[in-house]
């Protein structure tokens, strides 16, 4: 079993080793920005769940959407980005309005459902978005089909259908 060890590097990342081979922060730093997401949303799911017992879910997004509205042009400006406006050209600009909108009524959807249903029964169902992302992304993006996309795919539908039926989530 090859040993794994950590180190942090001068900007204070931490170089992984696993055996011989080091984590290439430059190919694979996608996968840290993706687990983080991942750990943000289930902390999303949580808080949020325990915020919506005493207010409407919309007025919980909305008050959430303040706050994400400030830290986001907040990191925006930090990063000196905020001229990139200019220059986003106006396909663009359609791709992400409409995102936007469809950001906008998911949040609202899964709000309203975890406002009526147990957390773990709600993200679960909300999370076979996935496969439609997969999918969406085969068909629109032209992204290669492999069979661990099908298989990995398949296992999620399986367990979100067994979960939601197993009866619990009253």
């Amino acid at each position: 079993m090859p040993a794994i060890s950590a180190m942090p590097d001068k900007y204070m990342f931490v170089t992984i080793y696993i055996g011989h081979r080091v984590f290439d922060k430059e190919k694979n730093m996608w996968i840290v920005w993706a687990l983080l997401a991942a750990i943000s949303a289930a902390l999303v799911v949580v808080l949020t769940k325990a915020g919506l017992k005493n207010v409407d879910s919309s007025l919980a997004f909305a008050i959430q959407a303040v706050l994400i509205l400030l830290i986001t042009w907040s990191v925006v400006l930090y990063q000196g980005n905020a001229g990139g406006v200019k220059t986003i050209e106006r396909e663009t600009w359609i791709f992400l309005a409409v995102a936007g909108v469809c950001t906008s009524l998911s949040t609202l959807f899964s709000y309203k459902a975890l406002s009526m249903g147990p957390a773990s029964y709600v993200v679960t169902i909300e999370r076979t978005s996935l496969v439609i992302a997969i999918v969406l992304s085969i068909i629109f993006l032209k992204e290669k089909i492999t069979w661990q996309l099908v298989v990995g795919s398949t296992v999620m539908i399986a367990g979100a259908v067994l979960i939601a039926m197993s009866g619990n989530g009253k």
